[in-house]
């Protein structure tokens, strides 16, 4: 089984990346290679398939694009590194559940380098460090291949999160591998996250 391509798009407005996650899901066959994409939006908002508009506290500008993964709503925007993971779960043998973790997993491992201790919080998909959450992840299947992903808070402007319940948590405070002394940039960050997931998906057996 060849290892996933992995595609560096740069900032990508985000409903043009979304239409292109579709599009490549619903013409892939049992040949396509699988892909991640190491992206970065501008500044947006997403809603879940079950989000709820509630969880959006004020309007501040920036715009809400309702999407088919999972989860509540979250923001992405600069000095974020996103990586879409578009893969054929039944070739890889891959349950739901092992992906999430082992999508945690490449967070948790990427920030141990830098001597921090990072945790899953039971129910709540994503990586969290002392309460706060510093990723965010959701994934939607489609014919036995997922797309969408994971969201590194890197070096970013959090102020609009405190705009929405982030992932339908009231209160829920969100952190920064900037904030925690780690001192990669955005691209960098998504460079070693995308090093730790391709090691995450090597199969046990080629």
């Amino acid at each position: 089984m060849k290892p996933p391509l992995l595609k560096r798009l740069g900032r990508v407005d985000y409903l043009a990346a979304f239409a292109a996650m579709q599009a490549f899901t619903a013409a892939r066959d049992a040949a396509t290679v699988d892909e991640l994409w190491l992206v970065e939006h501008p500044p947006v908002y997403t809603l879940g398939q079950a989000g709820k508009p509630e969880h959006i506290l004020r309007d501040i500008g920036i715009p809400v694009v309702k999407i088919d993964r999972g989860g509540q709503i979250t923001y992405h925007g600069p000095g974020q590194a996103v990586i879409y993971l578009l893969l054929d779960l039944n070739r890889r043998q891959l349950k739901i559940r092992e992906l999430v973790s082992a999508i945690e997993q490449a967070v948790i491992d990427l920030l141990a380098e830098h001597g921090v201790a990072a945790e899953r919080h039971a129910g709540a998909p994503g990586v969290y460090v002392g309460g706060a959450k510093i990723a965010a992840l959701g994934l939607r299947v489609r014919h036995g291949c997922c797309y969408h992903g994971v969201a590194l808070n890197v070096d970013m402007d959090l102020a609009p999160f405190a705009a929405i319940n982030p992932c339908g948590y009231p209160g829920l405070a969100v952190i920064q591998t900037r904030d925690l002394g780690i001192s990669l940039t955005p691209d960098a960050a998504g460079e070693r996250l995308a090093h730790h997931l391709l090691q995450k998906l090597e199969p046990v057996h080629d």
